[in-house]
């Protein structure tokens, strides 16, 4: 372990060294993820991919740079524990946002002013511009799900909504992601009928791109 750890160090110092959005600095995050995604925190809650995709974004924006959060320093511990204990708040914050949204009406962007910025609750850092240079992981995810190309996504849908598909939720639930009772209100159904739709139907086909792309 302490080999791998070492070897992630010197991925992250060689990659740091290329400058922002280059392919060599890309390869060599998309290398990183690949070799960490397999040791990450594991859990089977329905919003895990949701943290899990976020955590990826916030390893590109903040491995070199610190573009929207701290810095990854390596004096406070390898790659592996610095982005569990961010996808671990990731996760609590969905909990919580989940557990808000299912006991009120009152729409997530009214609750993000009234809690007064509070990190457990809303985080900072899903208010700020987005990226104009994505990820590779999500920018290889983002480009899958718009090409659909057997239109497997397209074709999935609610009963009665083909507008409310797999294609849709997926792409609206890409950093920075719409809200679930953003998405209710938009489309006039349920928060749990739309978070079910999504954890029964579109996670799966997720997951399998994540697993033909060594992600998982």
């Amino acid at each position: 372990m302490v080999q791998f750890d070492e070897q992630l160090r010197c991925l992250v110092t060689e990659a740091c060294q290329h400058s922002p959005g280059s392919p060599q600095r890309q390869k060599l995050l998309t290398q990183i993820i690949r070799l960490t995604a397999n040791r990450l925190w594991r859990e089977s809650t329905p919003y895990y991919q949701d943290a899990l995709q976020q955590t990826w974004l916030y390893f590109c924006r903040n491995v070199c740079e610190g573009l929207t959060g701290q810095i990854y320093d390596p004096n406070y511990g390898s790659v592996i524990t610095w982005l569990n204990a961010y996808l671990k708040r990731r996760l609590q914050d969905f909990y919580l946002n989940q557990n808000r949204e299912q006991a009120t009406t009152v729409p997530l962007r009214i609750r993000q002013s009234i809690s007064g910025g509070t990190s457990e609750i809303i985080d900072p850092v899903d208010n700020l511009p987005a990226n104009p240079q994505a990820p590779p992981i999500l920018e290889d995810l983002e480009i899958w799900a718009q090409k659909d190309s057997n239109g497997e996504l397209r074709g999935t849908y609610i009963k009665g909504r083909p507008d409310v598909n797999c294609q849709v939720l997926i792409l609206k639930r890409l950093p920075p992601e719409v809200s679930w009772r953003e998405l209710s209100e938009e489309f006039g159904l349920s928060i749990p009928t739309l978070s079910s739709f999504y954890q029964r139907q579109c996670q799966p086909r997720l997951r399998k791109f994540a697993e033909l792309e060594g992600l998982l």
